[in-house]
C-alpha cells in the first residue's frame, strides 16, 4: 500500500464554514476527514489555517488562527489516538510508524502575526510548524496574484525567525521577487506546498523551472496542487475568461464573483488525472526525483481533475504515477518520502 504525506489542505476552513466534523467524517461537502485519510494511506497531513485579511476584511486574524488551532486540538482529543498534532521530527516519525495520522499546523498567510515577525514565536508555542509569508499582499510580502512586490523588511525578519524556530518556510503564493529574495536568505530547505509547473500551465501561482531548481538545490520539495487551473493550460484559459471581471479586485470581491459564476465554471471540461503525473514528471526532470511531492489543496479548491473526488482518490493518483512510468520507489518518494525527508530536516 502506498503511503502519503500531503503538504496542504484547507479542511480547517471547512470546519468554520459548515461545521465539518473532521473526526467522524461523513460530510459530502468536505473532501478530507480522518476516516478517509487513514483509509487512503495517509501518514501525515499539513493543515493550513487560511487567514488572509483581504479575504476576511474586518476580522481579527490572530483570534481566528488561535480558534482554528484550538479546533484542531479538539480533533486530536476526540480521535482516540488516531490523529496527533506533531511539532518535531521525532513525533512525526513516531506517528507515521504507528499508522496514525500526523497533523502539522501551518499558517497560510502570516496575517495573524499582525505585521510583526516576532509574533511567530507565539504561534510556534501553540504548535505552528509551517508559515506561508503571504497569501495575498500583506505586511510581509507581495503575492503571486497580488502586486508581485518583494519581501518587506518585516518579511525578511519573518524568514530569519522561522528558520531560527525550525518552522518550515512555504513559498506557495509568494511573489517571484519575494521568492528570489528568500533564496538569498534561506539556510534550511524550504517547500512550495501546493504549486505546480509554470512551463506546463502558465498560472502565476505555479513555479518557473528556475524556481523548481532553486527549491531542489536547497533540499526542498514541491507539492503538486490538484486545482485544474494549475494543471491544464486549456482549463486555465477558460477559467481566466470566465473570471476576467474579477481581475484587479480584492480577494473578497474575487470570491463573490467566483460564486456568482459557478455554473459557468462548472461547465469547463475538467482535465484528466494524467495531468497530475505530467507535472510530477516535469518536477523530476527539472529538479530530480527527490523534489516532487503532493499538496492537493483539498477543501481549498473549487474543482478537482476528472475521476478525483477527494482524499479517497490518492491511491488512484499513485496508480497514475506508476502508469506514467515511475518506478515503485519513485512513486513512494513522490507520495510520502520526499516531504517526510524535508520536514524531518527542518523540524529537527
Amino acid at each position: 500500500m502506498t503511503h502519503f504525506f500531503d503538504a496542504h489542505c484547507d479542511t480547517v476552513m471547512r470546519y468554520f464554514e459548515f461545521g465539518h466534523d473532521f473526526v467522524l467524517g461523513g460530510d459530502p461537502r468536505a473532501r478530507t476527514d480522518l476516516p478517509r485519510l487513514l483509509a487512503a494511506g495517509h501518514c501525515a497531513q499539513v493543515f493550513a489555517i487560511f487567514a488572509a485579511q483581504t479575504y476576511y476584511p474586518g476580522e481579527d486574524m490572530r483570534a481566528y488562527a488561535e480558534q482554528a488551532i484550538s479546533a484542531m486540538r479538539g480533533w486530536e482529543e476526540r480521535s482516540d489516538g488516531r490523529f496527533v498534532i506533531v511539532s518535531s521530527a521525532a513525533e512525526l516519525h513516531a506517528a507515521c510508524g504507528d499508522e496514525r495520522l500526523a497533523g502539522v499546523i501551518g499558517l497560510e498567510g502570516a496575517d495573524p502575526l499582525g505585521g510583526r515577525a516576532e509574533n511567530l514565536a507565539h504561534f510556534h508555542a501553540l504548535g505552528v510548524r509551517l508559515v506561508i509569508p503571504a497569501w495575498d499582499d500583506n505586511a510581509f510580502s507581495g503575492a503571486a496574484t497580488g502586486s508581485g512586490g518583494p519581501l518587506t523588511e518585516e518579511g525578511i525578519r519573518l524568514i530569519e525567525l522561522a528558520e531560527a524556530l525550525r518552522v518550515m518556510v512555504d513559498v506557495s503564493h509568494l511573489s517571484d521577487r519575494g521568492f528570489d529574495q528568500l533564496c538569498g536568505l534561506a539556510t534550511r530547505p524550504f517547500i512550495a506546498s501546493h504549486s505546480n509547473c509554470r512551463a506546463l500551465c502558465p498560472s502565476p501561482r505555479n513555479l518557473t523551472d528556475a524556481q523548481i531548481r532553486a527549491i531542489a538545490d536547497r533540499g526542498g520539495a514541491v507539492g503538486i496542487n490538484l486545482a485544474p487551473d494549475f494543471l491544464d493550460p486549456r482549463y486555465l484559459a477558460s477559467w481566466d475568461e470566465v473570471m476576467a471581471p474579477a481581475r484587479g479586485l480584492s480577494a473578497a470581491e474575487r470570491q463573490r464573483i467566483r460564486e456568482a459564476a459557478g455554473d459557468q465554471l462548472r461547465a469547463i471540461a475538467l482535465p484528466d488525472i494524467g495531468w497530475i503525473a505530467r507535472h510530477v514528471q516535469h518536477l523530476m526532470h527539472v529538479g530530480g526525483e527527490d523534489c516532487a511531492g503532493l499538496g492537493g489543496d483539498l477543501d481549498g479548491v473549487s474543482f478537482l481533475p476528472a475521476g478525483v473526488t477527494g482524499v479517497e482518490s490518492y491511491p488512484a493518483i499513485a496508480e497514475a504515477l506508476a502508469n506514467a512510468g515511475l518506478t515503485e520507489r519513485q512513486v513512494e518518494k513522490v507520495c510520502r518520502d520526499n516531504m517526510l525527508r524535508v520536514f524531518t530536516e527542518v523540524l529537527g
